[in-house]
């Protein structure tokens, strides 16, 4: 393999005839001087979950300030959010929105716990207020009252229902696309018009082994442009590509909590890194 070496400013450029790659291939020594420097491949530091620098906490772990929910349903306990429903105060699909802010390209952290049979999600570019397509329990409405739009979500859901093949997919809450990537599935799509399966991450199944019941789960979401990755416990569980820009998935929007059918969530250590 041919290489030109040149000197510049203390830098050093490799040129090679004909492997691209060679900046890492070679085992030749170069000789220590004060000017000169290697370049090599390396892997990249792994996820400290517990590393805020240039993150923004959405919980204090005492009050939820800046949260908008129904308190039937929402609170605080054991230095997280609670939400619960139960067969003597059932939820349905219920929301807690924070209100403190609105993001587009972020990289959001949270831990996540389901006790019970019940599903969770967690919502990003998402708006309240929106009519409410699907059919509400008259059970609910009986206990909680006529629904209180401003506090029912629309948009990108990270799925978590543990119990269930759910947890880790990419769901557009309360609009006709529904479950768009499922768990394991990278996706394209445009809007509601069309998607197609690109590639796949791992057997839905097997995937559903990083998925801790009852316990504490690490839930790490990415969305930058028309792209959305789900991770759970530091494995990729799905990716949606959405082409257009004039999609709900693709707007600037709350994040908020969801909790649906009998069960409690709870959610803590919430930490977003704006980029937008």
């Amino acid at each position: 393999m041919n290489k030109i070496v040149l000197t510049l400013a203390g830098a050093v450029l490799f040129l090679f005839a004909s492997d691209p790659r060679g900046i890492a291939q070679t085992n030749t020594a170069v000789p220590a001087t004060t000017n000169r420097f290697v370049m090599r491949f390396t892997e990249p530091d792994p996820l400290d979950f517990n590393d805020h620098e240039g993150y923004q906490s959405l919980f204090d772990g005492a009050s939820l300030k800046g949260w908008d929910g129904n308190p039937k349903f929402w609170r605080v306990e054991d230095g997280a959010i609670v939400g619960e429903s139960t067969k003597q105060n059932p939820s349905g699909n219920s929301y807690l929105a924070y209100r403190g802010m609105k993001a587009k390209d972020f990289t959001l952290k949270f831990e996540i716990k389901v006790v019970g049979n019940g599903g969770s999600g967690f919502q990003y570019r998402s708006l309240t207020g929106i009519p409410w397509l699907a059919p509400i329990s008259p059970a609910v409405t009986s206990n909680a009252g006529p629904v209180n739009l401003n506090w029912m979500m629309t948009g990108p859901q990270a799925d978590f229902w543990p119990s269930r093949i759910y947890t880790g997919q990419f769901y557009s809450e309360n609009t006709p696309m529904r479950i768009i990537a499922w768990r394991g599935q990278v996706v394209e799509n445009f809007g509601a018009a069309n998607k197609r399966l690109m590639g796949t991450i791992g057997d839905r199944a097997d995937l559903g082994k990083f998925v801790k019941t009852n316990e504490w789960n690490q839930y790490t979401v990415i969305a930058r442009g028309g792209v959305c990755m789900h991770i759970v416990n530091g494995q990729l569980m799905a990716v949606d590509v959405d082409d257009d820009p004039s999609s709900s998935n693709n707007q600037p929007g709350y994040f908020g909590i969801e909790i649906e059918a009998i069960t409690k969530v709870s959610v803590r250590n919430i930490w977003v890194r704006k980029l937008d």
